[in-house]
């Protein structure tokens, strides 16, 4: 099997080893302990992100899915610059963009943007929906006249559902499933080529969160957008992924298509995340069961992070840490598979 560094091609995102580990020891006398009849300093550091390596290409939708806390929207806003990482590189379209200044990274801004979770959180209530609209635009392309700029936002509030004739609406006036529709405007003002995706459903209601995976679907066939979705809910990824990324305390557990990630999961973290799926009118596999609690990521365990909830875990698994192996499109970091148990 061979290492995915060495299997990526090269596509429109590279993300190369990225950790980004967050220190919140705060102040000094929040650091002091005292620890064997003296006072010591103490750093608390959570690692929310452990050498992640992966490709997006072309018009692509790819899923990064796993539980709360795994470090899906840390990765999110690492990629599109919101968080600085403390070592790895990205690359875009083979330009290097982790450490740009701001005034460098601003032709990257224009061709990455990204919709955030909360529709009632993301938009500014003291502004109207087309001064939100008209802010990317002005801010990167400063030539295009007044009328231009309205044109625009009438064009893009059109194509995702919302009537023009409400540009001098408030947000508070919009519905929730509505003012997702205005963020999804807000990123497609500059034509970008790569769109993060965080969550972008989970705060909507059941009935409108397929209005807006199939308002996204829309707008990537028409603007051959490619799209970085983050999620938990993997009827969601099912549905809209072309490759699916599974996460566990920072680490990549398995990478792999869309299809065969669900009819044939490696890693025993994907499996058990499967196996929860509630299915109906069908016989399916029993719920896998974990043991153990989710480690700390102030405390990550010594091998793979894994190792304390797999039934299939050994000595190996518990003092080494498994690399992100495989062959073709499928890649796994599991000892158990490399080594051939599972």
């Amino acid at each position: 099997m061979k290492s995915v560094e060495m299997t990526q091609a090269d596509g429109l995102l590279r993300v190369g080893k990225l950790v980004k580990h967050f220190d919140i020891s705060g102040g000094l006398l929040d650091q002091l302990r005292w620890q064997g009849g003296r006072v010591v300093r103490q750093h608390t550091v959570v690692k929310a992100l452990n050498s992640v390596s992966f490709s997006i290409g072309p018009g692509e939708t790819f899923s990064v899915v796993g539980e709360s806390g795994c470090g899906k929207s840390t990765l999110a806003r690492v990629i599109i610059g919101l968080y600085a990482p403390n070592s790895g590189k990205i690359f875009f379209r083979g330009d290097r963009i982790d450490g740009l200044n701001p005034v460098a990274m601003l032709p990257f801004r224009a061709k990455m943007q990204m919709i955030f979770q909360d529709p009632y959180a993301s938009l500014n209530p003291r502004i109207t929906v087309q001064q939100t609209l008209e802010e990317p635009i002005r801010f990167h392309f400063k030539r295009l006249s007044s009328a231009e700029v309205r044109q625009r936002v009438a064009e893009v509030m059109s194509q995702v559902g919302v009537d023009p004739k409400w540009v001098t609406r408030y947000p508070h006036e919009f519905s929730g499933g509505q003012r997702q529709r205005i963020s999804i405007a807000r990123a497609l003002m500059v034509s970008p080529e790569f769109i993060v995706a965080d969550e972008p459903v989970s705060a909507l209601d059941v009935s409108i969160q397929a209005q807006i995976l199939n308002l996204l679907m829309d707008m990537q066939q028409e603007h051959n957008l490619t799209y970085l979705f983050i999620t938990h809910d993997l009827a969601v990824v099912r549905h809209i992924s072309t490759r699916v990324a599974v996460m566990y305390l920072g680490t990549l557990c398995e990478l792999a298509p869309t299809a065969r990630l669900f009819e044939s999961p490696r890693h025993p973290y994907t499996q058990a995340l499967l196996a929860a799926i509630p299915q109906l009118g069908r016989d399916h596999a029993p719920p896998v069961k974990l043991h153990g609690e989710v480690p700390t990521p102030i405390e990550l365990p010594s091998g793979c992070v894994f190792h304390g909830r797999c039934r299939h875990a050994n000595e190996r698994c518990r003092a080494e840490i498994p690399l992100l192996l495989g062959e073709g499109e499928t890649q796994v970091a599991c000892h158990g598979v490399s080594e051939g148990r599972l």
